[in-house]
């Protein structure tokens, strides 16, 4: 069966005739349990939740791969996702190894909350495999690749075997591909992990994310990782609202036709940014100049919806987001409209002052050729 078809066919329910087709939001805190609770399949709603299990369900089928199967965990947003796993594998003592230039909100989950319990942070660069360096005595390797906002790619096979080797767990932020573009765990990663507030939901009106894992996946203690998430999502109360769920649930059947359609007009607005004389570089894995073209054309199924591209400084830059009549000026990504932010508004990257980050919707890419054509004319 081919990979849409399955996607799609995963969200629907079970054959039953007069029974509904469509997964629907199960609102409850406590369920019926007379009696010993044991047999019981929902008991209480921070543990589990019937909406829950059929998203669950549909997300370890888009994480599941040739040989192995994945089962996966929700969670209230992307950055609880993150916390999971450091939560799950992290203790004092132990070493953690993460990308300099990886999604901040995690940098700084680990250093403003983990580093002071005694955790060790170590950074370097996605490019080049840098990462690879720093291996001898840490714990868990934390990749994000594409990298965000600068797009470098690193290779996640060859650097999971390292891990391994070394006796490190790796985690994968796989956001921006999502795992029908790009698949951590076929890989060798052990914990693939996305913002499903991004394209997995795909119209940026909810706060997701998601945890995934080999069926059979252990640590060195031989505890199951599936286990020691669930004791911790369980125990930390870190759940996603049962609206969520289903809301996500339903916007998975259509994630092959969005990633389709974002993902073909991101690469035509990266080469067409290319061509314009105002743009001094394009950053975008799916560009033939890019550095890490073949490794990404490698690795990946999809490149994804996001590119980023740098304007002369600030001031081009904000005139060209406020001139864009197509393209809302937000943060975060993924949406089924197009959306950009300059990211050094926030001062959490090492970014030029003119670097705009651009997610590719699915509206008509000539539109958006035009629209972003005029906006950097009257930028200058």
């Amino acid at each position: 069966m081919r990979e849409a078809t399955r996607i799609i066919r995963s969200t629907l329910t079970p054959v039953v005739a007069g029974e509904p087709i469509h997964h629907g939001p199960v609102f409850a805190a406590p369920f019926h349990t007379p009696g010993d609770p044991a047999s019981d399949a929902y008991t209480y709603a921070r543990s589990h939740n019937p909406t829950w299990t059929a998203l669950e369900s549909a997300l370890a089928e888009l994480e599941s791969g040739k040989g192995y199967r994945a089962r996966a965990l929700v969670y209230g947003s992307g950055l609880a996702a993150i916390a999971a796993v450091f939560g799950a594998v992290l203790r004092p003592g132990d070493v953690a190894v993460l990308p300099s230039d990886c999604y901040f909100g995690g940098r700084a989950l680990l250093e403003q909350h983990f580093v002071p319990m005694g955790i060790q942070l170590k950074l370097a660069p996605t490019a080049g495999d840098a990462q690879a360096a720093l291996l001898e005595g840490a714990k868990l390797l934390w990749l994000e690749s594409p990298s965000n906002p600068k797009m470098d790619v690193c290779d996640i096979a060859r650097l999971s075997k390292l891990a391994h080797e070394a006796g490190t767990l790796v985690g994968v932020d796989n956001t921006t591909p999502t795992p029908l573009g790009q698949s951590p765990l076929a890989l060798g990663a052990d914990f693939s992990m996305s913002s499903d507030t991004k394209l997995i939901s795909g119209h940026g009106d909810l706060l997701a994310g998601h945890v995934a894992v080999r069926e059979d996946a252990i640590d060195a203690t031989g505890a199951k990782l599936y286990d020691k998430l669930l004791q911790g999502r369980t125990m930390s109360g870190a759940i996603l609202g049962p609206m969520e769920a289903w809301l996500v649930l339903r916007s998975i059947a259509t994630l092959p036709l969005r990633l389709e359609r974002s993902c073909a007009n991101a690469l035509e607005l990266a080469r067409f940014l290319s061509t314009r004389a105002e743009v001094l570089e394009v950053m975008y894995p799916g560009l033939e100049s890019h550095p890490a073209h073949a490794l990404a054309a490698r690795q990946m199924q999809a490149f994804g919806p996001v590119l980023s591209f740098v304007l002369k400084d600030k001031a081009t830059a904000d005139r060209f987001l406020a001139k864009a009549a197509l393209i809302t000026d937000a943060t975060s990504f993924g949406a089924m409209h197009t959306t950009a932010e300059r990211r050094k508004r926030w001062g959490h990257d090492d970014v030029p002052d003119g670097l705009v980050r651009l997610s590719a919707g699915c509206e008509a890419v000539e539109d958006l050729v035009d629209d972003i054509g005029q906006a950097l004319e009257s930028s200058v």
